[in-house]
């Protein structure tokens, strides 16, 4: 975990136990969830550590496909203020996901902001230079398929982009991207069946990726 990421849940810690809260009620969680949670609402650091490690990897993923260009820096910024905002969560798993997801793409929203006023700066590295470096063309054949992956998605406009990454990619229900996103869950489905329509045109042989639009969690 980086120093960053400790930071967080150090953060996290000393401000849950300086709320004192009143003791909760006393009884058994309904699942490994409720425990997890009630933990690290109570300063526990494995507990926030295990949510992190339950969900920072999928926010890493949908930032890095919407093309963050810090996604593991951007994450730990996501898990520092659903930690600051824990102790006044309330909800199951599924709820605690969309919570997760819906800081997430407002930091996405915000970082797509900055530089769409400010420009794109990216330094130069001598050494992922591809005209220098000799393991460029390995590298590139190695990532071929998440590229074209991004590629296609990237090619949908940005409504679109946004409902594909958060059903594909963060594993999001229609509901859940609905909340996020602040569209009602017939607009998603919508957005969701002209993005599936436009990437079986660039599919070519007869593979499609129809079978994501029968999803059962819809």
């Amino acid at each position: 975990m980086s120093d960053f990421e400790s930071e967080a849940l150090s953060r996290s810690t000393s401000r849950r136990k300086s709320l004192s809260r009143p003791a909760r009620e006393a009884g058994v969680p309904d699942d490994a969830f409720s425990a997890v949670l009630l933990a690290a609402q109570s300063g526990a650091p494995w507990a926030c550590t295990n949510l992190w490690v339950d969900h920072a990897p999928a926010v890493t993923a949908f930032l890095r496909a919407r093309g963050s260009d810090e996604p593991e820096d951007l994450t730990s910024e996501v898990f520092l203020a659903v930690f600051d905002q824990l102790d006044r969560f309330r909800g199951d798993e599924t709820d605690f996901r969309t919570f997760v997801f819906t800081i997430a793409y407002r930091r996405l929203v915000d970082e797509l902001r900055k530089r769409s006023k400010r420009g794109r700066h990216v330094e130069w590295d001598d050494e992922s230079d591809v005209r220098r470096s000799p393991s460029a063309e390995q590298e590139a054949m190695g990532n071929i398929a998440d590229a074209s992956t991004r590629a296609m998605l990237d090619g949908l406009p940005p409504d679109q982009r946004n409902v594909m990454v958060l059903r594909i990619i963060g594993d999001l229900t229609v509901d859940q991207v609905a909340e996020i996103v602040g569209k009602r869950p017939g607009a998603v489905k919508a957005l969701q069946r002209r993005a599936l329509e436009a990437l079986r045109k660039k599919f070519s042989g007869g593979r499609t990726p129809g079978a994501a639009s029968g999803d059962s969690r819809e």
